[in-house]
């Protein structure tokens, strides 16, 4: 074995079968003997130490994590220092149920590398369903405000960002126009109405009361009221008259039959797209809104 130069070069192989001397020898890492090339690997040479750095792994029931087996130590005592030290059951079920993208129908696992948040919903989807549309993605969540007077103003912003409500700006004010016109016509109609049944009721009130004074003392006065008569004058034309009674008829035969017409006259209306009259001009707004879409164009 060796050269006279090199005495101790090369080394005979551990094999009883084989004793081959090699200049590069293998020494085995677990029984520490020297071999050759062609028994150098544990099975080749049958190694008695191999399993000594064997990893075995097996799995917790209850909690599915790993437990190393320890080549040197009785397996139950392994199992028990787990069991009292890091086993925790509530990691079962993130380690058997396996996160899945929330898309009806789409049973891809999520994983670290298939695995995208949406900005706007904040939940995990697949590489396919990633985008809005695939997932019908409801959109970014609103901001909640403190302040109670908010929820008015939004609810009056999107009122106005319709788009039924936002086009007839302008038949809105014509028919609000038209609204203030019918209800100055009506109110400016019974104002004198009203005046005039004052001053009826008043005038029926001196007519009674005189009459009353005239049966009472008509024997002494007969002579006197000849001669001296009342004038009545009519609060409407100015005309003057004898007696109370001939006033009162005198209204009621010529100012309200002149009062009646001419409220009829200016009641009636005519619709600027159909031609169709109405005597209320409320009823004309309401019929230019709810048929003609409410616009007064022809």
């Amino acid at each position: 074995m060796g050269t006279p130069e090199f005495p101790d070069l090369g080394k005979h192989c551990s094999v009883e079968d084989c004793k081959q001397i090699d200049f590069l020898p293998f020494t085995c890492d677990r029984c520490h003997l020297v071999y050759c090339l062609e028994h150098r690997s544990y099975i080749k040479h049958h190694c008695p130490k191999a399993d000594k750095k064997d990893v075995t792994v097996v799995i917790c029931p209850l909690c599915a994590k790993g437990v190393r087996l320890i080549p040197d130590e009785d397996p139950n005592i392994t199992w028990e220092t787990h069991v009292n030290t890091e086993c925790d059951p509530s990691n079962y079920d993130k380690v058997t149920k396996k996160k899945k993208c929330p898309v009806p129908g789409c049973r891809e696992v999520l994983t670290f590398s298939n695995t995208i948040k949406c900005r706007d919903c904040t939940i995990d989807h697949c590489l396919k369903h990633r985008f809005g549309p695939d997932h019908k993605c409801p959109g970014p969540k609103k901001p909640v405000s403190g302040f109670p007077f908010m929820g008015l103003l939004s609810r009056s912003r999107k009122e106005e960002s319709k788009p039924n409500q936002a086009l007839p700006t302008s038949s809105s004010k014509w028919a609000t126009s038209l609204l203030n016109a019918a209800s100055t016509v009506r109110a400016s109609a019974e104002a004198s109405m009203t005046k005039l049944s004052s001053e009826l009721s008043e005038k029926w009130q001196i007519a009674r009361d005189g009459v009353g004074l005239n049966s009472s003392s008509s024997s002494s006065s007969s002579s006197s009221s000849g001669s001296v008569g009342q004038v009545e004058e009519c609060p409407q034309c100015g005309a003057k008259f004898p007696s109370v009674t001939t006033l009162v008829d005198h209204v009621e035969k010529v100012h309200e039959r002149n009062n009646q017409s001419r409220v009829f006259k200016m009641s009636i209306d005519v619709c600027p797209k159909c031609s169709k009259g109405f005597r209320d001009p409320v009823a004309l707004v309401e019929h230019v809104e709810r048929d003609h879409g409410g616009t007064s164009k022809a």
